[in-house]
């Protein structure tokens, strides 16, 4: 039997069926999903911590958790009795015995996301809870140009709701750019952390823009107000691809 050990998770999931990571009484969540599974693994475990809270409807290929866990399966097991205990949206792709202070979330260096779209006059309903279909024109110069900018640090208290729980608005962005492959269109982001539906803002705020993105995200990230920046993209087409440590 494992003595206790600290363990760190890394978790993909398809987040339709879930109203986000966070467990909320009478919701289907994915913290609630895979605390079922570690209580019906391990005799004894506590601790659950998590690098990114994702939103209702955001999907994860990377996601990470911690948590402190007694008896169960050899490390070389606990990927696999966690993932056999889970509903078939949730997988723990992998799980490594870590040092006792290690912390999903503030041992955290940085966080990449990815979103995904799909252009043309045609969608995709193999893609309807994948990604974003954009029909209208993109002008894939201008998305360059304006990922360009985000690089360092910046005011992004336009690219949140004005509701929030947040005090301090400026985060400091390490990559970000735009890739097209044929009507495949996707946006990836890096940094240490990020505000509430900044990265689907920042989204939907660029490709309503067209040719204007540069020069309106240049404004934007002068610390301007919410309903100067333009709509929000929906969750579906979200990605937590990875948090790097």
């Amino acid at each position: 039997m494992m003595s206790r050990v600290n363990v760190k998770l890394t978790l993909e999931y398809d987040g339709t069926g879930f109203r986000g990571w966070a467990r909320q009484p009478g919701l289907r969540t994915v913290e609630g999903v895979v605390r079922d599974a570690l209580a019906a693994v391990f005799p004894q475990w506590d601790g659950l911590a998590v690098a990114g809270r994702t939103d209702t409807g955001v999907h994860a290929t990377g996601q990470v958790a911690s948590a402190t866990v007694e008896g169960g399966p050899p490390p070389d097991r606990i990927a696999e009795a966690l993932s056999a205990a889970l509903p078939e949206d949730v997988a723990v792709v992998a799980a490594e015995v870590v040092p006792d202070d290690f912390h999903a979330r503030f041992s955290a260096r940085s966080r990449s996301y990815r979103y995904h779209i799909r252009t043309g006059s045609m969608r995709s309903p193999l893609g309807a809870r994948r990604e974003l279909w954009w029909p209208r024109p993109v002008d894939a110069a201008a998305l360059r140009a304006a990922a360009a900018l985000l690089g360092g640090e910046h005011d992004f208290r336009a690219f949140t709701p004005t509701e929030t729980r947040h005090k301090d608005f400026t985060r400091d962005v390490h990559a970000a750019a735009w890739q097209q492959d044929g009507e495949c269109l996707e946006f990836t982001i890096t940094a240490e952390s990020f505000l509430r539906h900044m990265v689907r803002t920042l989204v939907g705020t660029m490709l309503e823009s067209g040719p204007a993105a540069p020069t309106r995200l240049t404004e934007l990230l002068e610390g301007r107000p919410r309903d100067d920046a333009g709509l929000t993209a929906p969750a579906w087409g979200l990605y937590l691809e990875r948090v790097s440590y």
